[in-house]
């Protein structure tokens, strides 16, 4: 039965932000607008100021939104698991909002702020020194954010599955004859059972905490 007037749940402030996130998820940040948002929630927009103050209010609140799904390190955590976790973590939501991929950096709210300000502590309370904390904050960062925008950008599916469109390449034959290393991956890797791009996330991410690791006790040693 549809919703009428006066059934319908009433318009709050974490109600619109988590329809403007629902909205993106589906069409892509490009496609929202104010007067689409108030449209499905059954506003007019003009109502809708009354919860957000504009564009860039409702944008802050849904960077916030995603923020909220990736869990801050507590600070009881050693340093590794914690940012292991975080990493993994934010891949993931990342995957599930991929509008927020090219946001999340660049818009400054009091929720990110407050993470990042977790992830630092956890750092130093492991010994690291602020500067170490900061390039140990921007290379994590850095390859999970790299590595969700690549991984929005390969045709897969949604188990990251690549091999419809690497079959394709590989039937090109005279193409493939000119780039044997290609071929040979994409035969002897990419088109082997089980194998899924996403898969690459976990190496990458153990190479980079190996090295930071091996930074940290250079430091403590110095």
């Amino acid at each position: 039965m549809p919703r009428t007037a006066e059934t319908r749940p009433p318009v709050t402030r974490g109600r619109a932000i988590a329809a403007a996130v629902a909205l993106a998820d589906a069409d892509g940040i490009a496609s929202l607008s104010m007067r689409k948002l108030a449209a499905e929630l059954g506003i007019e927009a003009m109502s809708l100021y009354y919860h957000v103050k504009n564009k860039d209010d409702l944008l802050d609140g849904m960077v916030e939104h995603v923020y909220s799904e990736i869990p801050m390190p507590t600070g009881a955590e050693t340093w590794r698991p914690a940012m292991q976790g975080r990493a993994e973590s934010t891949r993931e939501v990342l995957g599930r909002h991929r509008w927020a991929i090219s946001m999340i950096d660049e818009r400054s709210t009091v929720v990110g702020m407050t993470h990042l300000n977790a992830v630092i502590g956890t750092l130093l309370n492991a010994g690291f020194s602020i500067s170490l904390a900061a390039h140990a904050m921007s290379l994590l960062d850095s390859y999970t954010h790299g590595f969700a925008l690549q991984e929005a950008s390969l045709p897969t599916d949604d188990a990251g599955d690549i091999s419809a469109v690497t079959e394709g390449i590989m039937a090109q034959q005279e193409l493939m004859a000119r780039l044997p290393h290609l071929a040979r991956m994409g035969s002897e890797l990419v088109l082997q059972p089980g194998y899924a791009y996403g898969n690459e996330f976990a190496f990458g991410i153990g190479v980079i905490l190996d090295g930071i690791e091996r930074a940290r006790q250079t430091e403590s040693r110095n």
